[in-house]
């Protein structure tokens, strides 16, 4: 686990007596800018009747992780942003890595938030415990990733991946050669489950005579557990996998096998470029830009943050090296129609694997049910585990 320390600047205090003089002063900062940036300096006596406007202070900034940057998944692309973000505003972040989903993710956001102006969450399972921390810290602004639980201080942000998720299934559709698809699933929650269903509608939508098998792991990240799904998936007939996951496991043991496979979060094809298939991808960086500049401007509010396609939060990577062109432009055209607003992903008639009917024909599920979804979708051969 890595942690960074609590950066401190010093000030200038001037004090006009008599006569001209200068006194430098010193005194700790919680909200001060980075220690990587040049302390102020005493300005000479001869100078002391110029004056100049002190420099705005940038806010102490810090990220907690699920797993290392280096995961090639979800932490790393939550990693590209932090980067993005620290070379567009000049402020040096902090951030915490491996941390597990439990009471030990709410002491280290504790311990950030003593030293921090802004916390971001990026894990589902951080919720409620970025929620009882922004509750001791109202002077902090905590953002929570993928969550719906807000505060005064507290907002969310995350994006509908979904839509790159179905983008995906209609390459798997296309792929297939026997109709059997796998989806290796991380943790049962509405996340995990809308974005499996979005991948079977896409799948469906080119073939629909396509069946998708899921295996849930319980796990973020852990390439071996991963690897064993994927397997297991493999083993049962299916010659095109997607895994919600944040390693590159299950594109690795699909070529093996010489099977097509996508993963998740980031662009994976360095992994396996003949067998990859596409996945979606986070592009967070302009966000936390957005969000960061807001709370320095003064203009920050507590919201439940949604991007999508259309404003580039999320996209879809680029194809693997196999993947023909009519099954790209297949790909291209639903994108764009996505992006326009012409196709949206959870349209009616959709029923559920148990034959009910759950969206009627012509309706559309708002963004709030779509959050909430916890049944899967006709096609898809497995259970929501209780």
């Amino acid at each position: 686990m890595k942690k960074r320390g609590q950066f401190i600047t010093s000030c200038l205090a001037l004090m006009v007596l008599m006569t001209v003089a200068l006194v430098g002063c010193g005194s700790n900062n919680n909200t001060s800018t980075n220690a990587t940036e040049a302390p102020a300096t005493t300005t000479a006596a001869t100078e002391a009747t110029a004056t100049t406007e002190p420099a705005a202070k940038k806010p102490t900034v810090a990220f907690v992780y699920i797993g290392p940057p280096g995961d090639g998944g979800y932490t790393y692309q939550h990693d590209q942003g932090r980067l993005y973000m620290e070379k567009e505003l000049g402020i040096k972040a902090d951030f915490v890595e491996n941390v597990p989903e439990s009471a030990d993710a709410e002491r280290i956001i504790t311990e950030l938030a003593q030293s921090h102006d802004i916390v971001f969450t990026t894990s589902f399972g951080y919720m409620d415990f970025t929620l009882n921390v922004a509750g001791k810290f109202p002077n902090v602004k905590f953002l929570h990733a993928s969550g719906y639980k807000t505060a005064e201080n507290m907002g969310t942000y995350f994006g509908k991946n979904y839509q790159a998720s179905y983008l995906s299934g209609i390459a798997a559709g296309k792929m297939t050669k026997n109709n059997q698809l796998g989806y290796v699933g991380a943790f049962p929650i509405s996340e995990v489950i809308y974005n499996l269903n979005a991948f079977t509608l896409g799948a469906q939508s080119v073939n629909p005579d396509v069946k998708v098998n899921v295996v849930w792991t319980n796990t973020w990240y852990d390439p071996t557990t991963e690897r064993q799904a994927a397997i297991s998936l493999l083993d049962k007939g299916a010659d095109v996998l997607l895994a919600y996951q944040d390693s590159p496991a299950t594109l690795q043991a699909a070529a093996e096998r010489g099977a097509f496979a996508g993963g998740n979060d980031s662009d994976m094809s360095k992994y396996a470029p003949d067998n990859y298939l596409t996945n979606l991808v986070w592009n967070w960086g302009p966000y936390y830009v957005k969000a960061v500049q807001a709370v320095m401007d003064g203009t920050w509010k507590s919201e439940q943050y949604s991007g999508d396609m259309a404003d580039g939060m999320v996209e879809l990577a680029p194809f693997g090296n196999k993947i023909p062109d009519d099954v790209k432009k297949l790909v291209e055209d639903a994108k764009a129609k996505i992006i326009s607003g012409e196709l949206e992903v959870f349209t009616g008639p959709i029923s559920d694997n148990q034959g009910n009917v759950k969206v009627q024909e012509g309706q559309k599920l708002t963004l709030e049910e779509v959050l909430g979804m916890n049944w899967l979708v006709k096609g898809v051969e497995g259970t929501i585990p209780q």
